[in-house]
């Protein structure tokens, strides 16, 4: 991986900073990775937010990159949306400023971009889709809403196994604002250690 992201995921392996409370709320998507991993059964995760847009693709990034890390084999993680928009430019860049190479493939106005971790791994591509779009898997996959408005409003995810609520503030608040950046930065680190712990746990 990254010199960059290196000093990035030591600063997220602290799992004592996340609460008894949170533990909980991550144990079921815990319990259901390793029970596909422990039968060596594929793992696909497929976090989803209303607009695809910021913290599903968060999390679906760092879980890939903690998968990565920890020597999980078989881990595919995908994002989608209730609706297609755009992947916000401010996550494109946290995540560059975080370590990771982001390469923008396509300049329209939904464009595709390619989020390398390592020189030698295949990059994650990043761009905004319903959750149902080709690209992610049809059955067989975890759902995780990643923001209530989806959750709510989204009661049944067609070919998914299971689903999980795993909600986190929308950045966006900080839009516009001279906290952005902060914002950004924190919800990222946020997201990685929830999942560097989610797959230091899985055997």
């Amino acid at each position: 991986m990254f010199p960059k992201l290196i000093e990035t995921i030591e600063k997220v392996q602290r799992f004592e900073n996340i609460s008894t409370v949170r533990k909980a709320v991550l144990q079921p998507l815990i319990e259901n990775i390793q029970s596909k991993y422990s039968k060596n059964q594929v793992v696909n995760l497929n976090f989803i937010c209303t607009h695809n847009s910021r913290r599903s693709h968060l999390t679906q990034i760092w879980a890939q990159v903690a998968a990565a890390y920890y020597s999980a084999q078989n881990i595919n993680c995908y994002s989608g949306g209730t609706v297609e928009t755009a992947l916000f430019p401010k996550v494109a860049e946290t995540f560059a400023n975080q370590g990771f190479e982001v390469v923008k493939i396509t300049e329209n106005s939904n464009p595709i971009y390619a989020i390398k971790f390592d020189d030698n791994a295949l990059p994650v591509i990043g761009f905004s889709k319903k959750y149902d779009h080709p690209f992610n898997p049809k059955s067989n996959f975890i759902a995780i809403m990643t923001c209530s408005q989806a959750d709510n409003g989204c009661p049944f995810i067609s070919g998914a196994e299971k689903r999980i609520a795993l909600t986190y503030e929308d950045p966006k608040i900080s839009d516009g604002t001279t906290e952005q950046t902060q914002v950004y930065t924190q919800r990222s680190l946020e997201i990685a250690t929830e999942m560097f712990y989610v797959f230091s746990q899985i055997k």
